[in-house]
């Protein structure tokens, strides 16, 4: 019986050094029983130049982009003219937004611009697709087109400005009559537009022109031996390529019509009576000409969220096609 005891007590444990199993999980370290994986020193040598490599964008991006967002945010809720000491009004600042009758003309024509802005996508694939051949003189012709999008919007609307002055202006020539544009406020707007859609339609030009020398020729090719002509090519072939192109033109389009400024500031001054202002020239008046930056803050808050919404909304349903 003794001896029965002691043989037993004497056994090797399974896992044990005295036996031949391998090792348990438990004696290697790892409750779990996974084997750790550590990153190798290369790994962590190309991850740490990686984080150099992108702390300076992550740091400007935080400087000039993050920051003015916030500080702008927070001064929405601070009555203050640059000067004194800012005093808080917490949403009186909204509240006076949303009951100005100024505030809801420049939503309106903000959304004016964003309609007829969006004629600039199309206009500017029309003459892509025409500048996209190989014919003698087309570079010649390109650099025409191209000319508006490097003026500045200072001259742009100066000689629009001239353009429309009814007395020795182009259009009343045209017409044989002045027409006074800038001057009436059922057409100070429209006019405004039709100025800007010139420089806008060429920088949309200018991208689908980029996109058009990235397309699939083998797709072209196969597209043309199954018969593809004219419009069923560009609807069926070319466009789908283009997606990210159009969206990045959409996306430029959206942003330049809910932020115009310069143009609006030469030619009109928002006038006449206010009736062509914008919220981004709204928000310039209230901040520069009556010292309220805190209310004119409340107006850039309602901007870029207006911009936030439909920028987010246009991207989701971009990425919803694609899968």
């Amino acid at each position: 019986m003794s001896h029965s005891i002691t043989r037993q007590s004497v056994q090797p444990v399974p896992g044990g050094p005295a036996s031949g199993l391998p090792p348990s999980s438990a004696s290697r370290g790892d409750a779990g029983g996974k084997p750790s994986r550590r990153p190798s020193p290369t790994a962590r040598r190309q991850r740490r130049a990686a984080l150099l490599f992108l702390a300076p964008a992550c740091a400007m991006v935080a400087v000039y982009v993050i920051w003015p967002i916030l500080s702008t945010l927070s001064l929405s809720f601070y009555s203050w003219d640059g000067m004194s000491e800012r005093t808080f009004v917490g949403l009186a600042n909204y509240v006076e937004l949303f009951q100005a009758p100024t505030f809801y003309t420049a939503l309106k024509n903000n959304l004016i611009w964003l309609v007829l802005f969006l004629l600039a996508p199309p206009a500017g694939l029309a003459v892509a697709l025409y500048l996209n051949q190989r014919v003698a003189g087309i570079r010649f012709v390109k650099s025409l087109f191209f000319a508006p999008f490097v003026l500045s919007g200072v001259v742009v609307g100066l000689v629009f400005s001239w353009f429309y002055d009814p007395t020795f202006g182009l259009l009343a020539m045209m017409l044989g009559h002045g027409v006074p544009v800038l001057g009436d406020a059922h057409y100070a707007t429209f006019g405004i537009v039709f100025a800007a859609l010139w420089p806008q339609t060429a920088y949309c030009m200018i991208l689908y022109l980029t996109g058009l020398t990235s397309l699939n020729a083998e797709q072209l090719e196969a597209a043309r031996m199954e018969g593809a002509r004219g419009w069923s090519m560009l609807w069926h072939v070319v466009l789908p390529q283009l997606r990210p192109t159009t969206f990045m033109a959409i996306v430029v389009t959206v942003i330049g019509a809910l932020r115009s400024f310069d143009l609006i500031s030469v030619m009109t001054g928002g006038g006449p009576f206010e009736s062509s202002t914008v919220l981004a020239y709204y928000m310039y008046d209230q901040a520069i000409k009556y010292y309220r930056l805190g209310y004119s803050a409340s107006i850039a808050v309602v901007l870029f969220a207006i911009m936030l919404v439909y920028i987010v909304w246009h991207l989701r349903r971009m990425l919803r096609a694609e899968h």
